[in-house]
């Protein structure tokens, strides 16, 4: 498993019961997490810093349910980066934290590479890894269905401090970006995938991992450069685990040398324990 304890804006204070009670800045949220299926050592819902927390209706979906008075979104920092934060619809806030293990691996090998990289960010959502590559001197394609959200990965640049001159950002289905790139010839060194579990397009197509990840892994090999920097695939999917990511990087990219490192993304918390946020697999060239 990997961790990154760089965190200063974010902590998970107790877990459990399906729950996880976390500090976002100054606001304190309990939002529902899957994998927290052990006993929580206290009434977590009864913290009495408690903001806001997600309630899951029976019949799907929820609500939040509001305790203290929060802003309506607010800024949170990991090394010298910003994001804005804010709850949102099926328990989210804008960003995954412990992304943050990807984000400090990409940006050193970015800074390391010692010649301009060419990054393209798939189902980038609000642009956490497209702020950390850019912060390394990448320029960066940035590729989301969902215009509200490409939206806030360019504020979260400008949060940044980072111009624009260097990045794109697209609206558009991930995969008919990367058919077009492919028929224009485009060309990057490093590409990202963050998939959800499932998804519906605009017309009906249904995107589901575990049926169409490897065919969509093998598609982004088209846009990859003679000398590639690295590939990363995250999966946020119960039970998918890194040994899958692993053997779908190691087959996808059998034409280049390369190592692979497939694990699992954990979280620390004050329990003294870990909480698994997913697991990841990143294919480096040699």
């Amino acid at each position: 498993m990997k961790i990154n304890n760089e965190w200063k804006d974010y902590q998970i204070l107790a877990t459990g019961n399906g729950e996880k009670l976390e500090r976002w800045k100054d606001v304190y949220l309990l939002r529902p997490d899957p994998q927290a299926i052990w006993k929580s050592q206290s009434n977590l819902s009864k913290f009495d810093k408690l903001n806001a927390r997600y309630i899951r209706s029976e019949t799907g979906g929820g609500h939040w349910e509001y305790l203290k008075q929060l802003p309506e979104s607010w800024i949170v920092g990991w090394r010298d980066l910003k994001f804005r934060v804010k709850p949102m619809g099926f328990k989210h806030t804008g960003l995954f934290p412990e992304q943050a293990v990807n984000w400090a691996k990409m940006i050193e090998l970015i800074k390391n590479a010692n010649r301009p990289i060419n990054v393209l960010n798939l189902f980038a959502y609000t642009g956490g890894a497209t702020v950390a590559c850019l912060s390394a001197g990448a320029h960066v394609c940035h590729v989301d269905a969902a215009k509200n959200m490409v939206e806030r990965a360019k504020e979260n640049v400008s949060l940044s401090g980072i111009g624009f001159e260097r990045s794109r950002f697209i609206v558009d289905d991930c995969k008919k970006f990367v058919t077009r790139e492919i028929k224009r010839g485009k060309k990057y060194d490093a590409i990202i995938l963050d998939p959800p579990s499932y998804g519906r397009g605009a017309n009906g197509e249904i995107w589901k991992i575990e049926n169409d990840l490897y065919d969509f892994v093998e598609l982004c090999t088209g846009v990859l450069s003679d000398n590639p920097l690295f590939v990363l695939i995250n999966s946020y999917t119960t039970g998918l685990q890194p040994a899958v990511l692993n053997n779908i990087l190691k087959m996808t990219m059998r034409n280049y040398k390369g190592n692979i490192d497939s694990y699992e993304v954990c979280l620390p918390t004050d329990e003294g324990i870990v909480l698994p946020c997913g697991a990841s697999g990143m294919w480096q060239g040699e």
